[in-house]
């Protein structure tokens, strides 16, 4: 998973001037950079939400308008588990306890992901390497064309009509092809090198897999049967999928954002500057979207300090502004989400000519 390409570390005064602003704004407020009392009580709920959701589906078995507008709301609750429980604790910033991250990071696998892969594929290759080309294997959707670099086909020229029904497989996609994918080959990406897979998280893949399969496939057919079982997985895969992938593309994948052609194996610009350049705000004043997705719609400070928890975001967003503005550096942030989305929908229609 190494790869060769290198930062501009000379002369990184604006990366010194912002870590000293954000580490004196927790050692003045006497605050822990990792979550709070507010992030436990959102991580209750959330699972409490999931396991009420699932009961009703599976054991209660309401009609089937009340189950729709339910299999609605588990797609959403699914996406809001891994953005708030999974991803701080994936980051090591939801608790203090290293132990408590690590189980709650599996909550990834509670939902059929795979949270070994998902470190390599996110922590490691895209909080690094974002937007570039063949190194952050979070732009390479397939049948998708979104950076500069990446090879012009027939089938793109229709893809601003058809990435909605993409990100809506998506999910479903991940969790039972591209993991098995991973697996098998042992890599990230079409282009990336073999990674080492440890024999315990071999036994922690197949484990988790099964048990998935048994409580979301096998379980559910033999309660509901098949049919809405099927229809079910659909509709919640479907919004848990498109949730997912919009949140990351409005983060990235957006006109005001850079897309760099590397020459050389070097960046022109220091680590802090590429993740502003490459990565974008969105709705930070949205409250309710802000606690649904776990302050990812924070990215820019998320990718600053993926080790500081998001509940911490909007308080750290003002001196990141405020230091961007200090020296010149261009801060990117949609006042809503709407504005992101159509932003996004321009990327998708320039990259299919």
């Amino acid at each position: 998973m190494s790869s060769s390409i290198k930062f501009n570390n000379v002369n990184t005064l604006f990366s010194k001037s912002l870590k000293f602003k954000i580490n004196d704004y927790f050692s003045s407020t006497y605050k822990k950079k990792t979550g709070n009392r507010r992030i436990f009580i959102k991580a209750a709920v959330l699972l409490t939400t999931f396991t009420l959701l699932y009961t009703i589906l599976v054991f209660v078995q309401p009609h089937w308008t009340v189950g729709i507008v339910l299999c609605l709301l588990f797609g959403v609750n699914l996406a809001a588990i891994g953005f708030n429980i999974m991803h701080d604790a994936g980051h090591n910033s939801f608790s203090e306890n290293k132990n408590l991250n690590t189980v709650l990071s599996y909550t990834l696998n509670l939902l059929g992901g795979n949270i070994y892969f998902w470190k390599l594929k996110h922590n490691i290759a895209h909080h690094t390497y974002t937007n570039i080309d063949g190194e952050d294997h979070d732009i390479e959707v397939k049948f998708m064309r979104i950076h500069h670099d990446q090879q012009l086909k027939k089938h793109h020229r229709y893809q601003s009509f058809y990435f909605i029904f993409l990100y809506g497989v998506s999910y479903l996609a991940w969790i039972f092809y591209q993991d098995y994918e991973k697996y098998f080959r042992q890599k990230m990406g079409g282009s990336s090198t073999r990674f080492h897979f440890p024999l315990r998280e071999r036994v922690i893949f197949w484990t988790s897999k099964v048990l998935h399969f048994l409580m979301f496939v096998v379980i559910p057919i033999v309660y509901v049967g098949w049919l809405p079982t099927l229809i079910g997985w659909g509709i919640a895969g479907a919004v848990c999928g498109i949730s997912l992938a919009t949140v990351f593309q409005l983060a990235h994948v957006v006109s005001e954002t850079e897309f760099k052609t590397i020459d050389q194996s070097k960046v022109e610009e220091e680590w802090m500057i590429h993740q502003i350049q490459s990565t974008a705000n969105f709705a930070t004043k949205n409250n309710v979207l802000t606690w649904l997705l776990g302050g990812l719609n924070f990215q820019v400070e998320h990718h600053l300090f993926p080790r500081i928890s998001h509940v911490h975001y909007p308080a750290i967003n003002k001196i990141v502004q405020q230091t961007c503005k200090e020296y010149n550096i261009q801060y990117i942030e949609f006042r809503s989400f709407r504005q992101a989305f159509m932003s996004h929908v321009r990327v998708i229609q320039a990259m299919s000519r």
